[in-house]
């Protein structure tokens, strides 16, 4: 059974990580997808556990598709689900020049290869952090993330 790890930050998951992950589950027999911690990124607004379930109300209509969470590093998650390959989204030469290089360091040390999946064009500017600031501002976001995420971030900015 091929299965696919797809890990990600998804500090809010929204519609291009959806669509690169119909993608995927239309390709492997398994897809997990991790909510990993990133210390480079803010942390705010979810913790990774909310991250993980915001994740699994997006992807119900996908019957293939797990989640899990993840804090160290992401080929310990890979060999923990017993995934074939990562995949990772990318939208654009800046994210594959990061990319490439982690996925290099992470064949070397579990043998896994990681594939790439473009997103779709026209979800090519979405990004979680500007996605969190618009909703932090009091904007709309529901044309950018699942119905799930947009009623989140709305009770979220209503806490804070």
């Amino acid at each position: 059974m091929a299965t696919a790890l797809v890990p990600g930050s998804f500090n809010p998951i929204h519609l291009g990580h959806v669509r690169i992950i119909e993608t995927v589950a239309a390709t492997f027999d398994r897809v997990v997808v991790a909510a990993v911690g990133n210390p480079n990124k803010a942390p705010d607004p979810f913790t990774l556990d909310e991250r993980r379930q915001l994740i699994a109300d997006s992807l119900r209509h996908l019957p293939n598709v797990d989640t899990t969470t993840g804090s160290g590093l992401v080929v310990e998650v890979a060999r923990e689900v017993g995934a074939t390959a990562i995949v990772k989204g990318l939208r654009g030469v800046a994210d594959f020049e990061s990319e490439v290089q982690m996925a290099h360091m992470n064949l070397v040390m579990s043998g896994i290869p990681t594939m790439f999946v473009p997103t779709a064009l026209e979800h090519g500017h979405l990004a979680s952090s500007l996605i969190r600031e618009i909703a932090r501002l009091g904007g709309n976001v529901e044309a950018m993330v699942p119905s799930p995420v947009a009623r989140a971030l709305a009770e979220h900015a209503r806490r804070s």
